[in-house]
């Protein structure tokens, strides 16, 4: 195919077009002429093609009879008369097709004369439904094309404007009268002219349309910036003559500015979503700071600081601003989205107390407990950012253009402050961003609110925990004993271990948990080792202490407390032990030879069910015998299971010969070196030569 430019045709050679235009050829004007006898002088092939009837058939033949039906013969000769005395006339004629139907067809008639004088009558006649199409088309491009909303240029081969709907002419703020015949930058300069005529190329080559191709830049029409959609085709006459292309417009700002919006928002959701997952996964005050500046770094800013006031992270340290209005603050986590010296040399040192002036923005964040929005910084905001000379120096080195500080906020008091700072990003901080901002800080808030709470929370249960706990001597008579208390890194429970001297030289050894955590369950604990104190001074077999310490539980908290407990009565005099469980782990027991085994008592149910009997077992102890009890914080994790922590205790205590003190240790160290539960672990071992008879 030739290039478009000349096809087209669009300049002249000699006055004469190089290329025909092709609306004769959808129209098949048909040429007949009639003699001033009515006969037919000549046949066109058009007309054989719009009527059947070849050239052969049709000439010397008279018109009216062989084209036009009886009815219509009256008319016919009355138009002809018309025509051969010199009038013109236009309109529809039924005429008789070959194959005798009839067809409707659109006339245009005229006189003609020879040279001798002689008259004829001529007719061009075309299909009426076509001509009727074709008005219709014209018209439906023209109404499309004068009152389209959207605008619509016409351009030729030549990237020249051929025509300019009004809606294009507002657009463009240039009448159509000033653009025809230029190209588009030589109207609409401030537009990105190559990329649009690179466009316009490749459709008049190519043929295929380009739409919704993005365009920024702005018109005569205004000076702002606008965003323009532009859809390309290629226009071409029926016979496949390239005419040039038409491009269709239409201002898309707003569509551009809500589709960004929408973006925003959808970002902000899944940075909130983001946070419900990231934020708050422990009770640890300082990680969940770190959590906060994660999520907002670099969603949300380029650089972030959490700071807390001393009071959160020191029990004993003051909210209260001092004389001069400064506050004494934690730096407990910075962020940044690039390699920057920014914060580590504007920023207070992390886990380290800090003093800010009254004047610095994040003391005033405090103090008005509401967010401060510096969406332009300056040298002024800067020194108030900044805690130093040389800090603000670098920040703004580092491009530091726009600030958010934001307050910790839980229960009505402020906790301390979360800053952001952009650099790289260079959209400034809006009122979206501080909604955003805003609902992070409270949500990290109420987390390290949390933490604080339960900070002190644990401390108590762990103080009145250890309060609680046996202090036993290393040794009871005939028995060597060693204990160990560790607390979960999580939330302290309720396990206890105790050592009990009774009647006749025998040694009582107590291990039990209470299920719960915190306060509540160190609290039962302390009832349930004074019950177990005072009925083991009676002298109680295992089994009989059990079930009244199972009548005390119901009573104790509420009626869901539970508890297990195992006890042992050891009689080193004779060599043997007595034991009990109430739903709690066995013990394992390590002979003179070092072969440990799990002792084979019934299970029983913990203390608090009610009216299911325990029962005793009986076991020999050898002399250099060891006894090992514990909770199941020793032998369970979530990464492994009881019978494999208890095959783990078994291993760790075969062939031991180490002291209680050296084996407690090496238990600790060897299978919990971060508990999820609280770990008591009691140790007895029968001394050699304590027998008796």
């Amino acid at each position: 195919m030739p290039e478009p430019e000349t096809r087209a045709g669009s300049g002249r050679q000699d006055g004469i077009t190089a290329a025909p235009g092709g609306l004769l050829d959808v129209l098949r004007v048909a040429a007949l002429v009639l003699g001033s006898d009515g006969r037919i002088a000549l046949w066109s092939p058009e007309a054989e093609s719009l009527l059947g009837f070849t050239a052969a058939e049709a000439l010397g033949e008279d018109a009216g009879a062989l084209l036009v039906a009886p009815e219509n013969q009256t008319r016919a000769r009355e138009l002809f008369r018309n025509v051969r005395t010199g009038a013109r006339w236009a309109g529809v004629f039924p005429v008789r097709h070959k194959d005798g139907s009839t067809r409707r067809v659109e006339f245009r008639t005229m006189q003609l004369r020879d040279a001798d004088g002689d008259i004829f009558a001529l007719g061009l006649g075309t299909d009426a439904e076509t001509v009727r199409n074709v008005e219709r088309d014209l018209a439906l491009s023209h109404i499309l094309v004068s009152q389209s909303p959207v605008g619509i240029a016409v351009f030729d081969p030549d990237l020249r404007w051929l025509r300019v709907n009004p809606s294009l002419e507002r657009l463009n703020g240039v009448p159509e009268a000033a653009v025809l015949g230029r190209r588009v930058g030589e109207v609409l300069p401030a537009l990105d002219v190559d990329a649009i005529e690179s466009r316009m190329r490749y459709v008049l080559r190519t043929g295929e349309p380009l739409l919704d191709q993005q365009t920024v830049g702005h018109t005569e029409a205004d000076t702002e910036d606008h965003a323009f959609s532009e859809s390309y085709h290629r226009i071409e006459d029926p016979n496949g003559r390239v005419l040039g292309l038409a491009i269709s417009v239409l201002d898309v700002s707003e569509r551009e500015r809500a589709a960004a919006e929408v973006a925003q928002a959808r970002e902000r959701l899944a940075v909130i979503a983001d946070a419900g997952v990231r934020i708050g996964t422990t009770l640890d005050l300082r990680r969940t700071a770190r959590e906060l500046a994660d999520v907002a770094v670099p969603q949300l800013a380029d650089l972030a600081a959490v700071d807390a006031l001393d009071a959160v992270v020191n029990p004993g340290g003051s909210a209260a601003p001092r004389a001069d209005g400064s506050l004494d603050f934690w730096a407990l986590a910075l962020k940044a989205s690039h390699p920057t010296d920014a914060i580590e040399e504007t920023a207070d040192p992390v886990g380290q107390p800090a003093l800010y002036s009254p004047s610095r923005m994040v003391t005033q964040c405090v103090r008005e407990a509401r967010p401060l929005l510096r969406a332009h910084v300056d040298d002024t905001v800067l020194r108030r950012i900044a805690r130093d000379d040389a800090a603000v120096e670098t920040l703004r080195s580092a491009g530091v253009h726009s600030y958010l500080a934001v307050p910790l906020m839980a229960r009505g008091e402020v906790l301390g402050t979360l800053s952001l700072c952009r650099t790289v990003n260079p959209r400034p901080f809006d009122d979206q961003d501080v909604t955003l901002a805003v609902e992070l800080a409270a949500r990290a808030a109420i987390c390290i609110d949390n933490a604080r709470l339960y900070g002190r929370e644990r401390d108590i249960a762990l103080t009145l925990q250890r309060s609680l706990l046996s202090q036993a001597p290393p040794h009871h008579g005939g028995m060597e004993v060693a204990s160990r208390y560790r607390p979960a890194i999580s939330e302290v429970g309720g396990d206890w271990f105790d050592v009990l001297p009774l009647d006749d030289g025998k040694i009582g050894l107590v291990v039990g948990d209470v299920m719960g955590k915190g306060v509540h369950a160190a609290a039962i604990m302390g009832q349930l080792r004074t019950a177990t104190r005072a009925l083991a001074r009676l002298d109680l077999p295992p089994a009989e202490l059990l079930h009244h310490l199972d009548g005390l539980t119901a009573s104790l908290g509420d009626s869901d407390t539970l508890a297990t407990c195992l006890y042992v009565v050891c009689d080193p005099r004779r060599g043997r032990c007595e034991l009990s469980r109430a739903g709690h782990l066995p013990p394992v027991l390590v002979g003179p030879h070092g072969k440990a085994e799990l002792l084979d008592i019934a299970a029983g149910v913990p203390l608090g069910v009610g009216g299911v009997p325990f029962t005793v077992g009986e076991h020999e102890l050898a002399e250099g015998a060891l006894l090992a009890l514990f909770t199941d914080g020793l032998v369970e994790s979530r990464e492994m299971s009881v019978d494999a922590g208890l095959h783990n205790v078994m291993r760790v205590l075969d062939d031991t010969r180490l002291p209680l003190e050296q084996t407690c240790d090496l238990l600790l160290a060897a299978l919990t070196p971060e508990p999820d539960d609280d770990v008591a672990l009691l140790l007895a071992r029968r001394a050699n030569g304590r027998r008796q008879g």
